[in-house]
């Protein structure tokens, strides 16, 4: 999809569609009862005119994700206008922008347009924020999973125009490089969050370990990254018991993918690990999950598709920091070669794990890729991981969790995931929680009580990050949506890519 800028007077602007932000900035009612006062959030005389009729008829209230779609609509060159609510003008954000461009893309798409204008709101959001989000939620909004329907409609969107008006926004008018400097870096975020939910998209018969390697060394050749790809016997060599312990069930040879980002003048002393969960295909092993459902386990590689996709991000963004992703990817099968309940593996680190469910296999193989980031220097870690249910139990499928193990670096990948406008929740690591780890016969065990569950397996990582800051977050119930929205379709997310990209970049600043 191409993006353009425009300071166009959007009455002579011609388009497809110009599509306006409707707010409802109705006063507070003393008995609570609010009347909609919907306004047009653009200084455009004819497009308040255009707009006016269907307003004052009462059929138009601003409410979130509202359509009213008007043709030829007078004094005004686009062809169509299409006035989309985004709810209270005191709650409006630049993340409520993002769906809102979202929501305009997947409603002019159906109509088979191919291309359209979106006024910038006026005071709503800055620029360059307003900018962001519009380029964001468009290309989040454009992408759809149906690949393999072989009466697949193609209905994408191919050129989206951002106008930013001429008055009433000074860094709108004063500083076009500015907006044209975010509008690409955007570009590149959302191209790289739609190149995840691609790489999770897939069937796992066309995703396998094998093949996620290729895909990731394909994307490192493009951009300009470093991507190493090994097998069993460097697992081995490693004495990565742990991830072994997963793979030793499959047919499908394991990968361990190495992606580098080393720049010139990078910041010192800082050198993060991206680490990522990358099951295939999860059928839980000898601890079987029930069959219902169980097609979705393909996304069971989201943790390692998103550092995929955010490495890529990185490559072209070209923050000045190190960054080191490392991609744990197999599948964990019922074979005659699969742990059981009761082995005992030894893990990278040294650490012997008594596998009491084979179905907890996710931070096994985050195990081993922890302690390889360590290894290989580095200072501060992320894992991504569709981890556990038990997180879903806790934040339902609108909040990521969060684990930090130290409070400073949580800080630095707060701001940046408030920048991102992703919804995420910190849930704690408390001391008392690690009694929950002990085993009889090893270290510790791989699973435990179905109480705090997403908190019983982030402290088992924690095991294995040490001392080193690290941060840990599970995007199982986020990184697949049930159900289609009006912003996103239904399936792959690409949740936690966009924040962390944003916390990269702050530790190059």
């Amino acid at each position: 999809m191409n993006t353009n800028l425009s300071s166009s007077a959007l009455s002579q602007l011609e388009t497809e569609c110009l599509v306006v932000v409707m707010l409802d900035r109705a006063e507070n009612d003393p008995n609570g009862k609010d009347k909609p006062a919907p306004t047009v959030e653009c200084a455009d005389a004819a497009v308040r005119d255009a707009a006016k009729d269907v307003i004052s008829s009462g059929e138009v209230t601003g409410k979130t994700f509202e359509t009213t779609l008007l043709h030829r609509p007078a004094g005004l060159k686009a062809k169509r206008l299409l006035l989309i609510g985004g709810g209270k003008a005191k709650h409006f954000t630049a993340a409520e922008l993002r769906k809102l461009a979202g929501a305009a893309v997947r409603t002019l798409k159906s109509k088979s347009i191919r291309s359209f204008a979106f006024a910038l709101p006026e005071s709503s959001v800055a620029a360059v924020d307003g900018v962001r989000a519009i380029v964001e939620g468009a290309f989040v909004g454009n992408f759809d999973p149906d690949y393999y329907k072989s009466d697949r409609k193609d209905q994408k969107i191919d050129a989206v125009t951002i106008v930013v008006h001429k008055d009433g926004q000074k860094d709108a008018q004063g500083d076009m490089k500015a907006l044209e400097a975010a509008m690409q870096a955007s570009r590149v975020v959302a191209e790289s969050q739609n190149f995840t939910r691609d790489l999770v998209n897939e069937p796992s018969n066309r995703m396998t370990p094998t093949i996620l390697a290729e895909r990731a060394k394909k994307m490192a050749a493009e951009v300009g990254l470093s991507c190493e790809a090994y097998g069993a016997d460097k697992i081995k060599a490693l004495k990565m018991g742990a991830f072994w312990g997963v793979a030793q069930g499959s047919d499908e040879p394991p990968a361990l993918i190495v992606l580098r980002y080393d720049p010139v003048g990078a910041v010192d002393k800082v050198h993060l690990g991206l680490v990522g969960k990358g099951v295939t295909f999860d059928t839980g092993g000898i601890s079987i999950k029930p069959a219902d459902g169980m097609e979705k386990m393909k996304y069971d590689m989201a943790g390692a598709a998103t550092m995929i996709g955010a490495m890529r991000a990185i490559a072209l963004l070209k923050p000045k920091v190190k960054v080191t992703a490392i991609i744990c990817a197999t599948e964990n099968m019922p074979s005659g070669k699969a742990q059981k309940p009761g082995d005992v593996q030894i893990a990278m680190s040294g650490k012997s794990i008594e596998i009491i469910n084979t179905d907890a296999e996710g931070r096994l193989i985050l195990a081993d890729g922890l302690s390889y980031a360590r290894q290989l220097g580095c200072t501060h870690l992320v894992d991504a991981a569709t981890l556990t249910g038990a997180v879903v139990v806790a934040l339902g499928y609108v909040n990521a969790g969060v684990f930090a193990s130290d409070d400073q670096m949580y800080e630095r990948f707060a701001k940046a995931n408030k920048e991102a406008g992703e919804k995420m929740w910190r849930l704690p690591l408390d001391d008392e929680y690690k009694e929950n780890l002990k085993s009889n016969i090893a270290d510790m065990v791989n699973a435990g009580s179905r109480w705090g569950g997403a908190i019983f397996a982030a402290m088992f990582l924690k095991e294995f990050a040490e001392d080193t800051p690290w941060i840990h977050l599970d995007i199982a119930g986020t990184a697949w949506m049930e159900d289609s929205k009006p912003w996103i379709a239904k399936g792959p997310s690409g949740i936690a890519l966009r924040s962390l990209v944003e916390f990269v970049k702050g530790w190059a600043t």
